[in-house]
């Protein structure tokens, strides 16, 4: 390296190391060897290197080292020759990412944090990872989640728990928490996700990272194991607005592949996030997405955000959404329906690793086995849950009821964005919880997607960024915008974004505790008062 050394290198933003690539100032071999030796140091096992993962992050299932090298050195040979082909690089090229193992590689595992497919070999490419490989990302490997995508909290991976980097203690969110902790800890500058009631955002939430989930259709879903195919987007998972908005321009656009995608790309995001301008746009409150249930600490950095837009020039005035509080309910009928329908192709003779009883046994035995021991707790729990709500006689009661519900939501929605430009609340009703504390009560952690669940029912864009810190842990402020308000989105974002910093001195992913080689946290928790919030 010539003017920086690997720690400063890995605490750059994407944009800054594209910059430092483009202008020949560090190499993409460099960038990528420090981004692994930082998994190595603070991740734990996912190496393979046998390392003790009981204080590590673990945001990785499996690390892609040699062909992520493999990639940079391309990229490296590329820009040193020059010429035509340099030109055409993707600005983004070189710039390591890390993949949520729900969405299918070539040449490493994807298995959906189950054993159903524990060590299965994808034989294509997702087509978001098909234009990561085409703009020569290198792929960093693949990150944990809840199986399947049906968690909130990264603890019900069948490979163990993800850790937060701000409190190794505590929870990172989820169902995405690999990729958030990824990229909270620099061990990844993005990382891709998938949002289908919020596993984006809320994870992005209590990490204090990024995260955006699109419009819906906007980015390709082909190649994404599919949980409920009416709410999955994948998305953006970064450190800053303007990372996250430059990473949607590179995936998203129109996919033949996927019949939900949408026939435009939703150009000028990045634009929009460097516009910074808050003079004129209308925001909106939602009044049903705060008060009872949320930390008093979440709600001061909420309403002090608020504060900050409306002094920069924004027009803040209070909606209401009066159908948003039966959005938890629809959605978890709606939700474990289309699990039903989704996995039950994992039976041992479609797809799925099969166990066979003792002695043999019948198709329906070899399935009733298989799928006892290939899938856990929460995910049988949401299947049953979603076959019972489709069975003969209870349909209409239950799943035919809550898509109404999602109409009257989706008309709330519609209601509103006809007064404003944007809405904001708290991205989660709390902070990061201590690991374990909600397993045994599964209606206690489906709520912490109460402010995220009603993006998703009506199919548009929302995006999570910190805004400060509650008893030393981020909170983050969720901005939503109408479908294809892509743009609008990451603009009110940015400009928040920004003026925060300016309050902070730092960036608040620039104030989380560092983790030492060993993967022991400086600090169990960051002190109360810093300069990204207050006591509360």
């Amino acid at each position: 390296m010539t003017d920086v050394n690997a720690e400063a290198l890995i605490r750059l933003t994407a944009l800054q190391m594209a910059e430092r690539l483009r202008a020949g100032e560090i190499t993409s071999v460099e960038l990528t060897r420090a981004h692994l030796d930082r998994i190595a140091a603070v991740d734990g096992a996912a190496d393979g290197s046998g390392q003790d993962r009981s204080r590590g992050v673990h945001a990785f299932l499996h690390v892609n080292r040699e062909e992520a090298l493999a990639v940079a050195a391309e990229v490296d040979g590329v820009r040193a020759a020059g010429g035509s082909e340099a030109e055409s690089l993707h600005p983004l090229a070189g710039v390591p990412i890390a993949v949520k193992d729900l969405i299918v590689t070539v040449g490493q595992p994807t298995t959906a944090a189950s054993k159903m497919l524990e060590g299965w070999m994808s034989p294509y490419d997702a087509t978001v990872v098909e234009r990561i490989r085409a703009a020569k990302l290198p792929i960093l490997g693949k990150t944990n989640l809840d199986e399947f995508a049906m968690g909130s909290s990264t603890e019900h991976s069948a490979f163990g728990d993800t850790r937060n980097p701000w409190d190794l203690d505590r929870i990172p969110g989820g169902s995405g928490g690999g990729s958030a902790a990824a990229v909270a800890a620099f061990m990844a500058p993005l990382a891709l996700g998938t949002d289908t009631g919020g596993s984006i955002r809320q994870p992005g939430a209590v990490t204090g990272t990024v995260g955006a989930k699109p419009t819906y259709g906007a980015v390709s879903r082909y190649g994404v194991i599919a949980m409920a195919s009416s709410l999955d987007q994948v998305g953006p998972v970064t450190r800053t607005v303007a990372d996250a908005a430059a990473l949607q321009e590179l995936i998203g656009g129109h996919d033949p592949k996927d019949s939900t995608s949408l026939p435009e790309p939703l150009d000028g995001l990045l634009e929009a996030a460097r516009n910074g301008e808050l003079k004129g746009l209308r925001i909106g409150i939602v009044s049903e997405l705060q008060g009872e249930g949320y930390q008093e600490g979440v709600l001061a950095r909420f309403q002090e955000s608020v504060q900050i837009l409306e002094d920069a020039g924004a027009e803040v005035v209070e909606v209401s959404c009066p159908h948003f509080g039966y959005a938890l309910g629809a959605y978890y009928l709606i939700m474990p329906s289309e699990v039903s329908s989704n996995l039950a192709k994992f039976d041992g003779v479609r797809f799925g690793n099969r166990v066979v009883p003792d002695g043999g046994g019948t198709i329906e035995q070899v399935m009733g086995t298989t799928r006892a021991a290939g899938f856990g707790d929460e995910v049988k729990r949401r299947i049953i849950l979603g076959t019972y709500a489709l069975s003969a006689g209870y349909y209409d009661a239950y799943y035919g009821s809550a898509q109404k519900v999602r109409t009257l939501i989706q008309r709330d929605l519609e209601a509103a964005f006809g007064q404003v430009d944007v809405l904001v609340s708290p991205t989660s009703p709390v902070t990061a919880f201590p690991l374990g504390e909600k397993l045994d009560d599964p209606l206690a952690m489906y709520l912490n997607d109460v402010a995220t669940i009603p993006a998703n029912l009506a199919g548009i864009p929302g995006i999570s960024v910190p805004a400060g810190l509650s008893e030393g842990l981020p909170v983050g402020i969720q901005f939503l915008a109408p479908a294809r308000g892509d743009a609008t989105m990451y603009r009110a974002a940015a400009a928040l974004e920004s003026r925060l910093e300016e309050t902070w001195g730092s960036p608040l992913w620039a104030q989380a505790p560092d983790l030492d080689p060993a993967g022991q946290d400086a600090a169990a928790t960051h002190a109360s008062a810093t300069t990204a919030g207050g006591e509360n």
